[in-house]
């Protein structure tokens, strides 16, 4: 289709990835899948299309590279979701530079990266960029000092970037889960007692999947939300505003 948005989904491998891709490629969608998993996102493009791409969007060149490559091969970039992620529970006394370190990259720079690389490939035809939030970095959990340290700067990097670049016609957003079920969070579903504690402190009475929160993502890359920018969406089951009884 000559006139398909061109989107890039970068941690396309994972739950909320792999439901986003299969959204957008049904909406028809030119799609870009990137990730470090080579071999899942080639699995994921035989059954939705697409190009795909092995990034670790920790490092900026990569991505710079990437976006610039994609811009070189269609002419443009109208939307990029960055759903690349990582969780660690532990508290802060327990964790080590190294986790810290690693927890901030995964989930904070690689976030910084693809906003420094695509709002300025948008600039002539605007677009839509997408980040990762958590409902940990909005209310306090327990446990969770690295992750919700370094999403709350996503919190604060979706702002800013919001304003910095509206007048180019960039919208920048996030979607802020709750405890999603994947591989990211295995350890902790797998565990009947564990799982059925978090579903307790989501007011709707259970754990997210992956569509979940990818419908929200999928929307935010719509043209048709091109006067929504600069916010953070929970998409978690009321586990951020609200509290079971």
């Amino acid at each position: 289709m000559a006139d398909a948005p061109v989107q890039l989904v970068i941690g396309a491998a994972g739950a909320i990835g792999s439901a986003t891709v299969r959204r957008l490629s049904a909406a028809g969608a030119s799609l870009v899948l990137a990730g470090r998993d080579e071999a899942a996102l080639k699995e994921l493009a035989t059954e939705t299309g697409g190009e795909v791409r092995t990034v670790d969007a920790r490092d900026w060149e990569q991505v710079q590279e990437l976006v610039d490559g994609i811009v070189e091969h269609h002419g443009r970039l109208d939307g990029v979701a960055n759903l690349a992620g990582s969780v660690l529970l532990k508290p802060a006394h327990l964790t080590t530079p190294q986790e810290f370190d690693e927890t901030v990259a995964t989930n904070l720079t690689t976030a910084f990266a693809v906003v420094r690389a695509a709002a300025p490939a948008m600039k002539r035809t605007g677009g839509s960029i997408v980040l990762t939030a958590s409902a940990a970095a909005q209310i306090g959990i327990a446990n969770h000092e690295a992750v919700a340290a370094a999403k709350a700067g996503v919190i604060g990097l979706t702002r800013s970037a919001a304003a910095t670049y509206g007048a180019r016609g960039v919208r920048v957003n996030a979607v802020s889960p709750g405890l999603v079920e994947s591989q990211l969070t295995e350890r902790l579903t797998a565990n009947e007692a564990q799982a059925e504690g978090s579903r307790r402190m989501h007011v709707l009475g259970r754990l997210g999947q992956g569509d979940d929160v990818a419908a929200c993502v999928a929307w935010l890359l719509d043209p048709a939300t091109s006067w929504v920018t600069g916010q953070v969406i929970g998409v978690d089951g009321g586990l951020g505003q609200v509290r079971t009884r």
